[in-house]
């Protein structure tokens, strides 16, 4: 009886053994591949130029250093702001950027990072995962020779740095202000001239009077950026990024040749991306936000009137280049009823939940 136990114990043993031994040979069986990727970020903002680290180092660690991915920041390689026709062109392999960057080819490109009044950080991750909307763009993306992931989120925005304060729609007019992707086209019906700079330009331009306005991220980086020195009002929310999805695109000739396995390493690579990214900065955002309230930054929230002209805005610009645009209207159609279904649900736990704790913290009880 014993005999008979040590001879299965042993078996097992040696079959976990070979695993444990063949396992680095089935890796180094794994081809050597070597990739670029260009941000459309500085490495300045360690946060969101962060997550084409992540990319790099989870698909490093994943393929024992078979699969390398060499990370470039804006600039060093092209632009930042043309990332995406780097990858397209197979000048890289991939980019990491945000997809509304380049509502100049196309306005659909809006919808895959985020759009006025749209969805949340997590309605935006059910969207682009669970609910179809991943599939969608990505039918979209493929006309402009791309595959896209979901590989970052900044999570709802703040609503932008001004030089004077604005208090009704008509303080609006004439404005010259730095927004990205499809909030422009809104803006410009609010009568805002709508200017799109990379990241790393945005501060000079502000300080020149170049620009009256501009919008980035929130405290963390809109800090490390200096644009609290140039321009004193700090407005909230950023009606137009309520959750916006930092892509990591790749060439779609690249994506096919790659072996299933190193396709499945890097679709987890930019899923760890998405999740970390998001995660620092609802951490790192509160410090930041009283360091510039005690720089003397005047954080205040648009007025209602703005907002509701804005959101009317919204809902007609869609209009407008919904009929004009049978891909922007295919991706719309599915989009809308989603949004529609996420804000009927979130007002019930999430919504009072927030609202609750919002007061507690007012009545410094939190």
């Amino acid at each position: 009886m014993e005999r008979r136990k040590f001879l299965k114990t042993a078996g097992l043993a040696g079959v976990a053994a070979s695993a444990t031994l063949a396992a680095p040979a089935v890796v180094r069986a794994q081809p050597a591949i070597k990739w670029r990727l260009t941000s459309s970020f500085p490495k300045s903002l360690d946060t969101i130029y962060g997550g084409a680290d992540t990319i790099a180092e989870v698909v490093n660690a994943a393929t024992d250093g078979q699969f390398q991915i060499q990370v470039f920041a804006a600039g060093e390689i092209v632009p930042g702001l043309q990332a995406l026709d780097a990858v397209s062109n197979n000048t890289v392999e991939m980019c990491h950027t945000c997809s509304y960057y380049y509502v100049g080819k196309d306005p659909t490109f809006a919808i895959g990072t985020s759009i006025p009044f749209g969805l949340n950080a997590r309605q935006q991750n059910a969207w682009l995962i669970q609910g179809g909307g991943g599939e969608l763009m990505n039918e979209f993306y493929a006309k402009f020779n791309v595959v896209g992931f979901a590989a970052g989120n900044t999570g709802a925005q703040m609503g932008g740095w001004f030089r004077k304060e604005v208090k009704t729609v008509d303080d609006l007019k004439g404005l010259k202000m730095r927004i990205a992707g499809f909030a422009g086209k809104v803006m410009a019906k609010l009568g805002v001239v709508p200017q799109q700079i990379a990241g790393g330009d945005i501060y000079p331009a502000l300080e020149r009077g170049t620009i009256d306005a501009a919008e980035w991220v929130g405290p963390y980086d809109d800090e490390k950026l200096g644009f609290y020195r140039v321009a004193p009002y700090y407005y909230y929310p950023g009606w137009w990024e309520g959750g916006p999805t930092i892509h990591a695109f790749v060439n779609k000739a690249k994506w096919e040749e790659l072996p299933k396995h190193y396709q499945a390493v890097l679709r987890a690579a930019c899923a760890q991306a998405n999740e970390v990214m998001l995660a620092k900065y609802d951490t790192v955002n509160p410090d930041a936000l009283k360091r510039l309230y005690a720089q003397g930054t005047k954080v205040v929230p648009y007025p209602a009137d703005i907002l509701m002209a804005a959101f009317k805005a919204s809902e007609a610009v869609y209009a407008e280049v919904s009929a004009q645009n049978a891909d922007f209207k295919k991706v719309m159609d599915h989009w809308k009823p989603f949004r529609s279904m996420e804000a009927f649900w979130f007002q019930y736990p999430d919504g009072t939940f927030d609202r609750f704790q919002a007061y507690l913290q007012q009545q410094k009880l939190l």
